[in-house]
């Protein structure tokens, strides 16, 4: 074996000097070729591309494929896989590969050996992200923007934190095949048909199916049609889902609930936090803030706080954040807190680079590109808020549509899924006529008692699925979304 070790050459140059330990990849693969059982401890986190050898990054790709097919993976059915392959052939061939299995000590250490060979990846990802800033940061062009290489940097960095670099953005179509697979498998074990983050909300979850890794959604409407209570709504069930499912024993990739970051740049964490508890306790947020709240409700407020304690909601209150920023913040509490959806109040107040300068449409352009690039590269769906233009208030029928989003058609192009909410007991509120007009005012009184408390989801736009309207009850009281029960506004004419 060391003899045949001895022919292994490192790429020429700076090569030679990056971190490897090809004995180690030579004894990891002896041990899977021993006990095909050592695959399954290693083969979730260790690729071929973590090898330094690349002779090694095939044999152990190889062994793989055997296995996936049920066979046994020894040198004698390793032989027709790489009987062409040159740089084995330099090596001694078939010959190598039962070196490779000599010594049965190597089963010992192969965790380690795995580890090792990971880590090293790593470190030789970092020289590389490392050597790339130097070159560009000493790149004196005019054009040269520096916060844009920082931004860059960052991004590389955390991709190498992730132990995914360069070596994770490829995939063959039977990796992506096999990843869909089990996005349908989540779904048909959900028992809900839910194969993303659960909304909480169950009519939402049987027209979307769930929250899916690195989509885009855009929820707007006009002010006060609820869009800040609703995305809270969607925040807190995703937390609270996560809390209890993990509380359950259920592992990671089967939990329909989320870690969940609230980027609020309008209210304050602690209005926020005021209207999860409301929502919460079934207090109203105004009998909160003033106080006008009785022993027995300061009670359920007590009890719903200390529920709430262990809650994996994490708000960002910061003003006035650029996009760059919170993607750094967002990536942030991707490492240290394992976010798995982040929500963003509102898209509007977001700031773009200084580049676009006065130009609001390009600058809008830019933002929805980057909380899409954001929701692709943490491989979490991210749900942004968005204003709508007041064309809405001029037309009979107050329904939002996709062109009025505000300022920019890039919102729309960019987003996976555009949501409206629209309630029509609040445009039906500034309708009241004189009491005086009894005629007219019972009318008026009739048409609030069937449509008050009633809201609209309207799906717009949906790459994965069919548009079309969501209904759901509001309780203005509480800020709070929730499922119709089954006949309730059923003359509303809806099928």
């Amino acid at each position: 074996m060391a003899e045949a070790l001895k022919l292994v050459e490192a790429p020429a140059g700076a090569a030679k000097e990056l971190p490897r330990n090809i004995e180690a990849e030579a004894a990891l693969l002896g041990a899977l070729l021993i006990d095909n059982r050592v695959a399954e401890d290693v083969q979730m986190k260790l690729k071929p591309a973590h090898f330094f050898e690349p002779v090694h990054g095939r044999i152990y790709e190889a062994i793989l494929k055997l296995l996936d097919r049920n066979m046994i993976a020894s040198p004698v059915t390793l032989k027709p896989m790489l009987d062409q392959d040159e740089a084995l052939r330099g090596l001694g061939g078939s010959a190598y590969l039962v070196q490779l299995t000599a010594s049965g000590a190597s089963l010992i250490g192969a965790r380690d050996f795995a580890q090792q060979i990971y880590d090293l990846a790593l470190l030789r990802e970092l020289v590389g992200v490392g050597r790339e800033l130097v070159e560009n940061a000493l790149d004196t062009s005019e054009d040269v923007d520096p916060k844009a290489q920082i931004e860059a940097a960052e991004v590389a960095l955390y991709r190498v934190s992730e132990g995914e670099g360069e070596v994770g953005s490829v995939k063959n179509f039977l990796q992506a095949s096999t990843m869909a697979v089990q996005v349908a498998e989540r779904a048909l074990n959900s028992g809900g048909h839910v194969s993303g983050i659960t909304t909480g909300i169950d009519s939402l979850n049987a027209k979307i199916g769930g929250l899916h890794n690195s989509d885009l959604m855009i929820l707007a409407g006009r002010p006060g049609m609820g869009k800040t209570s609703l995305a809270t709504n969607i925040a807190y069930n995703a937390a609270s889902r996560w809390l209890r499912d993990e509380a359950d024993g259920i592992p990671p990739e089967k939990n329909l609930g989320a870690r969940t970051a609230f980027f609020s740049l309008e209210m304050s964490a602690d209005q926020l936090a005021t209207r999860i508890l409301a929502e919460q306790s079934g207090i109203s947020g105004e009998a909160l803030r003033m106080g006008k709240i009785s022993r027995a409700e300061f009670q359920n407020l007590s009890r719903a706080a200390r529920e709430l304690q262990e809650l994996p909601l994490y708000i960002d209150d910061t003003p006035g954040l650029t996009i760059a920023a919170l993607r750094t913040r967002a990536r942030r509490l991707k490492r240290r807190h394992n976010v798995g959806f982040i929500v963003v109040d509102y898209l509007q107040l977001l700031q773009g680079s200084s580049k676009s300068g006065d130009n609001r449409v390009q600058e809008i352009s830019e933002i929805s590109r980057g909380l899409k690039t954001l929701a692709k590269e943490l491989n979490c769906p991210v749900l942004a808020l968005s204003q709508l233009s007041r064309a809405v208030e001029s037309r009979e029928d107050k329904r939002p549509q996709l062109s009025d989003l505000r300022e920019s058609g890039s919102i729309e192009q960019d987003a996976d899924m555009v949501w409206f909410v629209f309630r029509e007991d609040y445009y039906e509120m500034a309708k009241e006529p004189k009491m005086e007009d009894e005629g007219a005012y019972a009318i008026w009184r009739e048409n609030m008692e069937r449509i008050h408390g009633l809201a609209e989801l309207i799906v717009a736009k949906q790459r994965h699925g069919a548009t079309g309207k969501v209904r759901m009850k509001f309780d203005a009281k509480t800020t709070k979304f929730s499922d119709l029960a089954e006949g309730e506004y059923a003359d509303y004419g809806y099928d």
